[in-house]
């Protein structure tokens, strides 16, 4: 796990301290070693930096003011390997091929022996290793083989190409920036942004689809023309013309396999299994992030007889008493050490405004897993294994439920065009009759603005740049639960959940784990009959009968929580937020975007949480945009 950056100047050569501030930018990513690379193009240089390991000091001289075309940088954090031959950016034997990878491929002792059955050798013990003579074997088709997460950025020279791709589910962030000039790429925006082509522009468009849906829809973000490369996709540039083909290597089978429900169970449980013994291999200790809930509690038990010294921790906050008795409960009963983190109000109120700007876009909510991953952190652990992902895989989130009466009521929709009155209850009414298509309900579910409030926050001036008709974000629109998976995956996972999981841990060298989202799971659950994976009544029916034969009834009977920091009760009881959020909003109507007296009533009258939450969101934008406009 770790951290990469890097640029193709196409039409002149540029300063080395580019590559320097971008890498030092996401220092906070892999603090161990870190690790240069430049070229003209024909011929390429390897160096250290300045937080080098004495060892690779010795072997590559350190980056100073130089001039190329090409430049990588890399920032490691030790998990695999934790000696010098893991070192980054990795070049090949013969020099025409040189790799940054950031992530973990689960798979790749399997990998390798297949690649010395070729007749690769190896001169580490180190996944990127075997990515790097993957390459050179198979191409492309590799990323189709890996089974991981992970963000990759390689130079072939002697194709003359760069290639940027990104894992299946994209669990490792990847964003780049082009113009006519230049490539840039980084694992963090923030990264980017050092770059000397950059001036930072706010993308309207992005922060109209965040305000709706709790994050920036990929492929954008909410800074113009820098963007997301798209899960389980590659972006192949040509360095000669500078012409980019972008291509998927995968895309979720369709269901297909006719089976029992005790077989499906009984196939789920064997490969969760397989899936969490792969991933507890690490060279450093490895801790299962336990919130008490069915999710990661499932995960906490299977890893006891794969590692017998695995820890769990919980992070406990305000209402959350049942989840750390639960988690306390499973961690007695497999008798493994179990630590407690209590979160207070004013934890989050010392760190409120570094974390929120650590974002790289607004916010709809309080994120717990910062303090989750310093906590892992201040315990010594580097791995931390996570229930993320079980959610979307197994129609977890409670507006799964509501699906069945949407796909009914949907066929009222024509009386939306009979509501004239504009009070909040009939606006609240023509809302839910709005809902045409699967993308529409998902969005209704995410708890942001509704497409209404959204437009008239906005002023005039700034929402003519935005584009309402969202239907080139639309999926396959399948009219049944596989629709909306597809957009729980895409979405509310690879562009919200893993996102703000990935920018969390990292900010304390901290690698989160995803044993549900193993390319196995995905494969077998997605391809099950729906009655199988979702019945409308329970959320996580497969799930839940999986869990049955590990975890004890009170795990099981347990409603379903987000693992977030109550919100709505801390604005609602907490003097200092609401102080904070009444300066952030007074600064923000100075800036004219939005409509002062819609911010205004919006403060004035918090009715529910989902004002609460769209209040938060235009507090979080004024924070982003001081720290990425005003502080650059």
């Amino acid at each position: 796990m770790c951290g990469i950056c890097g640029y193709y100047s196409f039409k002149k050569e540029i300063s080395s301290k580019n590559i320097l501030e971008m890498n030092n930018a996401i220092r906070h990513r892999g603090p161990d070693d870190e690790g240069f690379w430049i070229s003209d193009g024909s011929v390429g240089t390897s160096f250290s930096g300045q937080d080098s390991t004495k060892k690779i000091k010795e072997i590559f001289p350190v980056l100073k003011e130089e001039k190329s075309r090409l430049a990588l940088g890399f920032r490691r954090l030790s998990i695999l390997d934790l000696s010098e031959k893991g070192h980054q950016p990795m070049i090949s034997d013969d020099e025409k091929i040189t790799i940054t990878f950031n992530g973990e491929i689960y798979n790749f002792k399997k990998l390798r022996k297949e690649l010395e059955s070729l007749g690769y050798k190896f001169k580490s013990n180190s996944d990127t290793e075997v990515i790097l003579k993957s390459y050179e074997e198979w191409g492309t088709k590799m990323f189709a083989r890996f089974d991981g997460m992970f963000a990759i950025a390689l130079i072939d020279l002697e194709k003359n190409n760069a290639i940027l791709a990104r894992d299946r589910v994209g669990l490792k962030p990847l964003f780049y920036y082009k113009n006519h000039d230049v490539l840039v790429w980084a694992s963090e925006i923030k990264s980017i942004l050092k770059n000397e082509y950059l001036n930072p522009e706010i993308n309207w468009q992005g922060v109209y689809t965040n305000f709706l849906f709790q994050t920036t829809l990929a492929p954008e973000t909410c800074f113009k023309d820098i963007f997301s490369l798209e899960p389980a996709s590659f972006m192949t540039v040509d360095l000669n013309n500078f012409k980019i083909i972008k291509e998927f290597y995968w895309n979720f089978p369709y269901p297909k396999n006719d089976i029992s429900e005790e077989e499906a169970a009984s196939k789920v449980d064997k490969l969760l299994s397989e899936s969490v013994e792969k991933q507890l291999y690490a060279d450093v200790p490895v801790a299962s992030m336990m919130s008490g809930g069915i999710d990661s509690t499932l995960i906490t038990v299977k890893s006891k007889p794969y590692k017998d010294s695995i820890n769990a921790f919980t992070i406990a906050y305000p209402f959350s008493e049942d989840e750390v008795k639960n988690a306390s409960l499973v961690a007695e009963k497999i008798n493994i050490p179990h630590h407690i983190r209590k979160v207070s109000d004013e934890d989050v109120l010392n760190q409120l405004k570094e974390n929120i700007q650590h974002f790289e876009e607004p916010y709809s909510s309080l994120e717990v897993l910062m303090n989750a991953a310093e906590y892992a952190k201040n315990l010594g652990f580097k791995v931390v294994l996570s229930g993320n992902g079980a959610d979307e895989l197994f129609a977890g989130y409670s507006h799964s439920l509501k699906l069945n009466k949407w796909l009914l009521m949907k066929n009222f929709n024509f009386v939306r065009n009979f509501i004239f009155t504009k009070d909040p209850f009939s606006q609240k009414v023509k809302n839910y009759f709005s809902q045409d298509f699967m993308f529409d309900f998902f969005r209704q579910s995410q708890v942001g603005m509704k497409p209404l409030q959204a437009k008239n926050i906005f002023k005039k001036e700034i929402f003519r740049q935005i584009n309402p008709n969202l239907k080139k974000f639309h999926l396959s629109e399948n009219k049944n639960y596989n629709g909306l998976f597809e957009y729980d995956m895409k979405y509310s996972l690879s562009s919200h959940h893993v996102f703000r999981d990935d920018l969390s841990a990292m900010k304390y060298g901290i690698e989160f784990r995803y044993p549900y989202l193993s390319n196995d799971l995905i494969d077998f659950v997605s391809s099950l009959p729906e009655k199988l994976r979702y019945n409308g009544i329970q959320n996580k029916p497969l799930l839940r009968k999986v869990a049955q034969n590990h975890l004890p009834s009170d795990v099981l009977s347990m409603p379903k929580r987000g693992f977030s920091f109550p919100l709505t009760h801390f604005i609602k009881s907490e003097k200092k937020i609401q102080d904070f959020i009444t300066e952030n909003l007074e600064s923000l109507k100075k800036r004219k975007f939005f409509n002062m007296e819609i911010i205004d009533d919006s403060w004035d009258n918090q009715n529910n949480e989902y004002d609460c939450v769209k209040i938060w969101q235009l507090v979080t934008f004024e924070l982003w945009y001081q720290k990425y406009f005003e502080n650059q």
